[in-house]
């Protein structure tokens, strides 16, 4: 296994500049400065009119694959959205729809969204976490969310979301140093599974 962690960021942003990504790129800057990453970063708004070419991966564009099996084989996610009719956006739903059910067993996933107030906040561990359970993921347990009022020209300008950004580094960084980064094998586990179901 590799020294560098596998890092698969996703922005949910439609726009550029975004505060969604200007969080994802927090995390990550401050993530890289404690261990070695490989980062493949996805911003939705770069991909949108090839992501919704088609519901079979199969038939998009090459770097739209290639960001979906980033995704799979992503030792670490990190996902952002922005708040969207109060839930995430319908592209970053068709993003992870796109994404191998069984390939993010126990992979930690660190939650961020943006929004315009503090009323959206609870879209982490309302709509985000609920997600990514039904992958099986594992998500970790300090969530990011900023407010408008918390940029300056698509900056973290926060003190507080500083703050929080650096808390859930630290949260996660136990879990990232000393667990065994290795995805099950599909088989293995299909075949456990139909053990334990016979």
């Amino acid at each position: 296994m590799s020294n560098r962690l596998k890092v698969t960021a996703v922005s949910g942003s439609y726009k550029i500049p975004s505060r969604t990504t200007a969080v994802i790129e927090e995390l990550t800057q401050r993530l890289g400065k404690q261990i070695p990453i490989d980062l493949h970063l996805i911003e939705l708004s770069n991909i949108a009119s090839d992501l919704v070419a088609s519901f079979n991966p199969a038939d998009l564009p090459i770097g739209v694959q290639n960001d979906i099996k980033a995704i799979e084989n992503a030792d670490l996610l990190i996902v952002a959205t922005p708040v969207y009719r109060a839930s995430y956006t319908g592209l970053f739903k068709h993003l992870f729809d796109l994404v191998n059910y069984e390939s993010l067993f126990d992979v930690p996933v660190l939650l961020a969204a943006t929004g315009g107030s503090e009323r959206h906040a609870l879209i982490i561990d309302h709509e985000l976490r609920p997600l990514f359970s039904f992958f099986q993921a594992l998500t970790l347990p300090v969530g990011v969310y900023g407010t408008e009022a918390d940029f300056v020209n698509y900056k973290v300008n926060n003190p507080i979301l500083s703050a929080r950004i650096d808390l859930a580094i630290e949260r996660a960084l136990p879990l990232l140093k000393h667990r065994e980064l290795v995805k099950p094998d599909l088989a293995t586990h299909a075949a456990s599974v139909k053990l334990a179901t016979a």
